[in-house]
């Protein structure tokens, strides 16, 4: 398989909507029920670090940053969201994109990549641990799911060790 990150850009919504609306549908990862259009998305994003995956070509995965303040002092703190297309998961796609996120953030001087993970995605926890995340806390029973169930949360970060 021949993977390729590269910037996201708006014509690449189609595709990532599709993703997410999957994971909206069939998963249990995020306490989101709809996938919102394109300008509604695009308001909650940051413009920059705005990555997909391309696998042979074809849309994989996405990775994104959302700001956690607005404040001054936090402006260098973002949360980090990645989601890959169903199939496609155990490749190392995910990885990279993190990776990718990871060189890509701190040039935009970024020095926290925080993240929110529902407890029970075992996955996505041992993927940011590899790549330099740690636990920082978890929320219990924060908030119920689409399915009823009430969720914990782990939260996670990344501090930058160039811009530290």
């Amino acid at each position: 398989m021949n993977i390729e990150i590269c910037e996201m850009t708006k014509e690449d919504w189609p595709e990532v909507s599709e993703i997410y609306s999957w994971w909206l549908e069939n998963g249990n990862i995020t306490f989101h029920k709809k996938c919102p259009p394109y300008d509604d998305w695009d308001k909650g994003h940051l413009k920059d670090c705005r990555f997909i995956a391309k696998a042979d070509g074809k849309t994989a995965g996405f990775c994104v940053l959302s700001p956690t303040s607005q404040r001054e002092a936090y402006k260098g703190v973002v949360e980090i969201s990645i989601y890959l297309k169903n199939g496609y998961t155990g490749y190392g796609i995910g990885k990279m994109l993190i990776e990718k996120m990871i060189n890509e953030s701190e040039k935009k001087g970024y020095w926290t990549l925080y993240a929110s993970i529902f407890s029970i995605n075992k996955q996505c926890i041992n993927m940011l641990e590899k790549c330099g995340f740690r636990y920082i806390g978890y929320r219990e029973k924060i908030s119920k799911d689409k399915f009823g169930v009430w969720q914990d949360t782990t939260y996670m970060e990344r501090r930058s060790k160039k811009i530290m």
